[in-house]
């Protein structure tokens, strides 16, 4: 009995030790570290936001070209987009108003069927055109011949998409003129490649889809000096892909043009390329399409009354068979509301992205009916095995190079540079970056104040839009009742690069220093940056393909470039700033790295009332994109209309407080030397100009800025 008693003290001894150390319930759940849980997706937010924006306004435009055919006033409607259409291409002289078209033949050759004379003439001055004539046989079809231009996609002419038509065409009695557009596989590649030279237009506030449609309207000019081409009637425009839409572009501005026949080139936008995240051509996206209100139904609809014959691919593989079918029948529409229903038609081939024989002959009944007015001839039965392609060598015209997209938006940009300055540069900034209104001061989540060292550390999620979060870290002294300055620092490589293993930006704060009076940090991931990186898409697997360009070219047509949209966010960031407890309003002081130099320059040159402003590795001037012969910057620092108004050395003079740049880089992002450097920016006893040899060094100048301005 003695031991039962004692073994049961020896329970309650040792369960009494075992609740005296028991082990603390830790969980995952106590874990507060790290960023501020986004409401929304960060990878796919930026992509999202254009997207419902592109779709919002090409809703709109349905909505007005509906209510616009309703009530009659569909005139009014189509000038309108014509007009706009104009706008975007810019400056283009043909017809009665052209240049001397300066024309030189270069060779021609009898084939099976047909005949080929290759000729060069101008569309702009200096500006060659490659065309390879396509004449009837003559003995069949005695001139004069009516004629048709094929514009070339993106491709070059020799190809079986360009050569097979034009083949067709001239066995059935018209004249065809084919050529190389700007870029592609031909003969005009030199300063013409329709992505990185075709963005550099952006700048100087045009579309480069200008350079192909004035070829094609050009063309129509000089087939109306030739005494064996019949005018009378006017010519007829048909072409596949990037050909189609020059096609339709045309037939907007030349009433020559009497038949229209794209193919295999126009489906709903939203469709593609916003909804199916496609990198388009930038040629097909003009500045503030998407604003102005023209989708490709809309630019279809507003050709009334000109016949227009639509053409599709069944299984073409980007602009589908169904689109196509979906965009035929509301054009139809709009042609039946309009009084011209029998001169629209649809016409979908089993095939997929190409301009088949079948194509080809019922453009022929298509110019039959409207231009040769002979709707019950009948055409002759071709198939593939009745045309041999000509040699690359047969089609050559040795075209000149030396003008070209890159040269002409060059030339272009410098002579803006001349006629700035109606405005001031902050209120031309407030314009060209969409901030002509006060920033409202944005929503904030805060995470925990982690204490590290003397300093605390906060995460943020800053709410700069109703569906844009950015993510941010501030920085700050650890001190009861502190009260100080601030630096906001913008990274287009993200916001920890700069602040991590004590980076400039920790420097900056005194980091080490018990003692310290900051300033405080705050670094913002812009949209796009840092944590906010778009995700890649399904169709970035093609060569030609990249968010950048998707962003750049879709932002554009919403006429708000994503840079001023990072540069609104920036702003959002400063009124944020200016609110929080413990910061001195009056001692802000706006820098960036990068795209994040630009950034920063242009919020304190809108805001005006920063204490200072710095930039580390920035681009130098937006002229070095237009004038450098190739560059390493993303497409999405090309911000449209940008040079029309200023240049980066005018925001950097628009800043009120002293401004300090650091290294600032050429177009291909190597450093300018100290001499070009101060050439540039003209020095002064604000603006400050420094090349420093290494980061260490432009570190410690820029926290020698910063504290110098603290300390006042």
């Amino acid at each position: 009995m003695r031991f039962a008693g004692g073994f049961a003290l020896m329970l309650v001894f040792l369960a009494a030790l075992s609740g005296a150390t028991e082990s603390p319930a830790y969980s995952v759940d106590d874990f507060a570290m790290g960023p501020v849980a986004p409401k929304i997706d960060l990878r796919t937010m930026l992509r999202r936001h254009m997207v419902r924006r592109s779709c919002e306004m090409l809703n709109a435009a349905a909505r007005e070209r509906e209510e616009a055919f309703r009530n009659g006033n569909w005139q009014a409607w189509r000038d309108q987009i014509r007009e706009k259409v104009r706008a975007a291409l810019g400056e283009m002289k043909f017809g009665p108003d052209g240049p001397p078209l300066n024309v030189r033949a270069v060779s021609r050759f009898e084939r099976k069927g047909y005949v080929v004379e290759n000729v060069l003439f101008e569309s702009l001055p200096g500006w060659d055109v490659n065309g390879s004539v396509y004449l009837p046989d003559a003995k069949t079809f005695p001139p004069p011949w009516p004629a048709i231009v094929v514009p070339v996609g993106h491709s070059c002419k020799q190809r079986v998409d360009y050569q097979t038509p034009a083949q067709v065409f001239a066995r059935c009695g018209y004249v065809a003129l084919t050529f190389d557009p700007p870029g592609m596989a031909g003969e005009k590649s030199e300063g013409n490649d329709h992505f990185s030279d075709g963005v550099r237009c952006y700048l100087t506030g045009h579309s480069s889809n200008r350079y192909f449609v004035i070829d094609a309207l050009r063309c129509i000019d000089y087939l109306a000096t030739r005494a064996d081409v019949d005018m009378g009637r006017g010519i007829g425009m048909t072409g596949v892909s990037g050909g189609g839409m020059t096609t339709m572009f045309a037939t907007l501005l030349d009433d020559r043009i009497r038949a229209s026949g794209p193919s295999c080139c126009a489906v709903p936008n939203a469709r593609h390329p916003v909804l199916d995240v496609y990198a388009p051509c930038v040629e097909t996206l003009a500045p503030r399409r998407f604003a102005d209100g023209y989708d490709d139904v809309d630019v279809l609809a507003a050709a009334i009354p000109t016949p227009v014959l639509l053409m599709a691919g069944a299984k073409d593989e980007v602009f589908k068979g169904e689109w196509s079918g979906e965009i035929a029948e509301t054009v139809r529409r709009c042609f039946d509301e309009g009084g011209h229903r029998d001169r629209f038609d649809y016409f979908s081939d089993p095939g997929g992205h190409a301009y088949t024989i079948e194509m080809a002959l019922q453009f022929v009944r298509w110019m039959d009916k409207w231009v040769r007015n002979t709707p019950d001839r009948v055409v002759p039965v071709l198939a593939k095995n009745d045309f041999e392609l000509d040699p690359p060598e047969i089609l050559a015209c040795h075209p000149r190079l030396d003008r070209n997209i890159f040269t002409v938006n060059r030339d272009m940009a410098v002579d803006l540079a001349k006629h700035r300055g109606a405005i001031s540069v902050a209120e031309a900034a407030k314009r060209v970056v969409n901030a002509v209104t006060p920033t409202p001061v944005p929503r904030v989540r805060q995470g925990e104040r982690t204490l590290i060292w003397f300093h605390y550390l906060e995460e943020l999620m800053i709410e700069s839009d109703s569906d844009i979060e950015l993510p941010a870290t501030i920085v700050y002294p650890a001190r009861e009742g502190w009260k100080g300055g601030a630096v906001l620092y913008f990274d287009d490589r993200g916001r920890w690069p700069d602040l991590r293993r004590q980076g400039p930006l920790a420097n900056i704060t005194g980091f080490a220093d018990q003692n310290t009076n900051g300033p405080a940090i705050l670094t913002v991931d812009l949209r796009g940056w840092g944590d906010t990186q778009s995700a890649d898409m399904p169709y970035d697997v093609a060569g030609w393909a990249d968010r950048s360009r998707w962003m750049a070219y879709v932002s554009a047509a919403l006429g708000d470039p994503v840079l001023a949209m990072r540069i609104r966010d920036g702003l959002s960031s400063l009124a944020y700033l200016r609110t929080r407890a413990g910061i001195d309003p009056g001692k802000i002081i706006i820098g960036g790295k990068g795209m994040g130099a630009v950034v920063a320059f242009h919020v304190a040159a809108i805001d005006g009332n920063a204490a200072g402003a710095f930039g580390i590795d920035g681009l130098a001037a937006f002229q070095e994109l237009a004038t450098s012969n190739d560059y390493a910057w993303s497409h999405e620092d090309f911000m449209t209309d940008v040079l029309r108004y200023y240049d980066l050395p005018d925001i950097v003079r628009a800043v009120k407080g002293p401004v300090l740049i650091v290294n600032p880089l050429n177009a291909q992002k190597t450093p300018l030397d100290k001499e070009a450097a101060a050439l540039l920016y003209s020095p002064t006893d604000t603006v400050c100009v420094e090349t420093p040899s290494d980061a260490n060094a432009a570190g410690s100048r820029v926290a020698e800025f910063v504290r110098r301005i603290v300390a006042k």
